[in-house]
Formats: C-alpha cells, sequence, structure tokens
C-alpha cells in the first residue's frame, strides 16, 4: 500500500469523504420540508458540492496519468483505477439524480470527445454533404443557446426577485431599529 504522504491517496481520500458527506445530505433532504427555502438551500448546497467533487475527480484522474510507472505494482495501480471508477460513478449517480448532466458530460463541455466523432462525422462525405453537415450542427447550436438564453433570463428574474426581497428586509430592519 502506499503511504500516506501519497498526494494521490491523500486526494482520493478527502474525494471520498467529500462524497460521504454528499451522500448523507441527501439523505438528510428527506426530513426536510418539500418546498420552502431550507430544502432550495440545501439542494444548493448538495449541488455545490457536488460540483467541487466533479473537479477534486478531474484532479485524482490527472494525478493518476502522472504516477510514474517504478514508482508503484501493476496491481496497486489496478486497484487505483478501480477505486477511482467507483467513487466517479458514485458521483456521477448523485449528480444524475440532481439533474446536472453538465457533470456528467464535464469532457462534451471542454470538447475532448467531440473531435473523435466531428472526424467521423465529416469522413466520406462530399462538400455538400459537410455543408449540410455545417447546417445541422448550426442549427443545433443555436438550440442549445436558446436554452441557454432561457436560463440566463430565469437566474436572472431569480436575482431580481432576490434583490427586492433583500431591499424589503432591509428597510424592515432599519425602521425597526
Amino acid at each position: 500500500m502506499a503511504s500516506s504522504s501519497d498526494p494521490w491517496m491523500k486526494e482520493y481520500n478527502e474525494a471520498s469523504r467529500l462524497a460521504d458527506d454528499i451522500s448523507s445530505m441527501i439523505a438528510d433532504r428527506g426530513s426536510l420540508p418539500q418546498s420552502g427555502p431550507e430544502i432550495m438551500r440545501h439542494t444548493s448546497a448538495i449541488r455545490r458540492k457536488i460540483t467541487i467533487l466533479g473537479t477534486r475527480l478531474d484532479s485524482l484522474e490527472s494525478l493518476l496519468g502522472r504516477i510514474p510507472p517504478k514508482s508503484i505494482t501493476d496491481k496497486e495501480m489496478h486497484k487505483r483505477q478501480d477505486m477511482f471508477s467507483s467513487l466517479k460513478s458514485k458521483a456521477k449517480q448523485m449528480a444524475t439524480s440532481f439533474n446536472m448532466s453538465n457533470f456528467a458530460n464535464r469532457e462534451d463541455l471542454l470538447g475532448q470527445s467531440k473531435k473523435a466523432d466531428d472526424m467521423s462525422r465529416v469522413a466520406g462525405l462530399d462538400n455538400q454533404g459537410i455543408v449540410v453537415l455545417q447546417r445541422q450542427i448550426m442549427k443545433e447550436q443555436d438550440e442549445g443557446l436558446e436554452k441557454l438564453e432561457e436560463t440566463v433570463l430565469s437566474t436572472k428574474h431569480i436575482a431580481l426577485a432576490v434583490n427586492e426581497e433583500l431591499t424589503l428586509h432591509t428597510r424592515l430592519i432599519v425602521s425597526a431599529i
């Protein structure tokens, strides 16, 4: 087994504790009211921690790829890969339960998995076929931008409502003093 000063094991243990914390928060969520500010704050905290866990998993994956081949045995490397896969699967499951599809598709957001797919889509097409494909891709991008616009507008309205509420509370506090 690797030493306790091993950076990968430290990062894994932190990520694992975070995943356990998220699991307990999800379990605690059942005891909260179905609606209201308390459940919204709790859900927001869970989503934030899931996002942090995703970042930790990216770091873990990077550290795993940079381990010098002779520093650990093949058996230990496979064990770490299994540990990582298990934790990543657990994190994806938690993210899916909160409709955090962006967590599951991080690679797509970064464009890493799309390059090979795009090349296979273009292979064998003539100029006219490439133009048709490009128009289709542009249409998909436009639809994605429309969904993003809806989300941004919704967020704007929520922010304005929160601002109004804070202004009201500030006035009430000032008038009470």
